[in-house]
C-alpha cells in the first residue's frame, strides 16, 4: 500500500502522476523559453506548496527531456524545503552541443519527489568508526564490474 501525503498547492496546474507506482509528478513550464546550446534558464512552474515538517520536495529532471534532448537540471535534485512557500522554478541546461531547445507553456519540464526527512542530531566525535570503504573515495570503486576487472 501506497502512503500518500496532503500537501496544500496553490498551481495553474496541479503536479500530476503519469502511471500509477510513479515516484515522481510532472511539473509544467508557465512560459516560453529558447535554450541554446549549452545555456540555462530559470522557469517557472507557478507551483507554491506547503509541506508538511518532516518532508522534503525533491526536484529531479524527466529522463525522457534528457535522452532525447540533453535537457537537464543544473541543481538536480533541486531540494524543497518544509518552510519554503515560493514559486518552484526549475534551473534548465541545454546539454545539447548543436540544437537549441524550445520550452512552451505547458510543456512538461521536471518532476517532483516527495519524499520524508528525518533530523540529524550531528555528534562530535574524535574518529569515525571503520567501514569496508573507508576514506576511498570519487573512483574508489573502479569503473569495470568487478568480474571485468
Amino acid at each position: 500500500m501506497t502512503e500518500t501525503v496532503d500537501v496544500p498547492i496553490v498551481a495553474p496546474v496541479v503536479p500530476a502522476y503519469a502511471h500509477p507506482g510513479d515516484a515522481g509528478a510532472d511539473l509544467v513550464s508557465t512560459e516560453a523559453v529558447r535554450l541554446e546550446p549549452g545555456q540555462r534558464a530559470l522557469v517557472g512552474t507557478g507551483v507554491r506548496i506547503a509541506l508538511p515538517e518532516g518532508y522534503a520536495a525533491f526536484v529531479v529532471p524527466r529522463s525522457g527531456l534528457a535522452a532525447k534532448h540533453g535537457i537537464t537540471i543544473v541543481n538536480s535534485p533541486g531540494t524543497i524545503d518544509a518552510g519554503y512557500r515560493g514559486e518552484i522554478k526549475v534551473a534548465l541546461l541545454n546539454t545539447d552541443a548543436a540544437a537549441a531547445y524550445e520550452v512552451s507553456p505547458g510543456d512538461r519540464i521536471a518532476q517532483l519527489i516527495l519524499l520524508p526527512v528525518p533530523r540529524a542530531n550531528f555528534i562530535p566525535v574524535d574518529d569515525l568508526s571503520e567501514s569496508v570503504r573507508g576514506e576511498g573515495g570519487f573512483g574508489s570503486s573502479g569503473y569495470a564490474t568487478p568480474a571485468a576487472r
